[in-house]
C-alpha cells in the first residue's frame, strides 16, 4: 500500500493553529477550531472534520483504516484524548485523555468521561446519548436534559477561540473550500 500523499483542505471560516501535524488527506469544515500542538494523522484512509468541532491541545485523531473517518458538526475533542474511531456523530464530548479504540463508532450527544478507554470487541455502533464514566469506562444513557444550554456555551466557547486564538497563534492554511 503506497503512502497517503499530504492533502489538506481547511475551510476559510475554520482557525488551524500553524504548528498542528496534518499528515495525510485532511478535510478540516468551517468553524472548526484545531488548537496548537494537535495532531490528526490519515495513515490509511482520509480524516473527513464536519463544522464547530474544537480539538484541543495534544489530542490525537489517527485513522488507520482504509474507509475514510468521519467526525461529525460540534463536538469537543479535550486535551491529550486519543481518537480512533472510523465514526463519530455529533455534539459528542471526548474528555482530557480519553480514549476512543478503532472498533467503536460513536452516535451524537455521547460523553467519553476524563481517561475513560473505550475499546469494543468488534465495531459496535454505541448508541446516542451514552456516557462512559470511571476508571472502567461503565456506561449509561444519559436523558438530553440540558443539552440546549451546552450547545449555547459550545458556541460561545467557538466563538471564543475563534477571536483569541490567531491572536497568539499563527494559522495554517490549506486549500479552500
Amino acid at each position: 500500500m503506497p503512502p497517503i500523499k499530504d492533502k489538506y483542505t481547511i475551510h476559510s471560516k475554520a482557525v488551524v493553529c500553524q504548528d498542528v501535524e496534518l499528515k495525510g488527506d485532511i478535510t478540516i469544515g468551517a468553524g472548526t477550531v484545531v488548537h496548537p500542538k494537535a495532531s490528526i494523522f490519515a495513515i490509511a484512509g482520509p480524516i473527513i472534520i464536519g463544522s464547530n468541532n474544537i480539538i484541543e491541545e495534544n489530542a490525537v485523531i489517527v485513522n488507520r483504516r482504509r474507509e475514510p473517518m468521519r467526525i461529525g458538526d460540534e463536538n469537543l475533542i479535550e486535551i491529550g484524548a486519543r481518537v480512533e474511531c472510523p465514526v463519530i456523530g455529533d455534539h459528542n464530548t471526548i474528555s482530557t485523555k480519553a480514549r476512543v479504540h478503532h472498533t467503536v463508532r460513536l452516535g451524537s450527544y455521547c460523553v467519553i468521561g476524563v481517561r475513560c478507554l473505550v475499546a469494543l470487541p468488534e465495531d459496535e455502533m454505541i448508541e446516542d446519548y451514552t456516557v462512559f464514566y470511571g476508571p472502567e469506562a461503565e456506561r449509561r444513557t444519559w436523558s438530553g436534559r440540558g443539552k440546549v444550554q451546552e450547545a449555547d456555551l459550545r458556541k460561545k466557547h467557538i466563538e471564543y477561540l475563534k477571536e483569541t486564538l490567531p491572536k497568539f497563534n499563527r494559522q495554517r492554511k490549506g486549500d479552500v473550500s
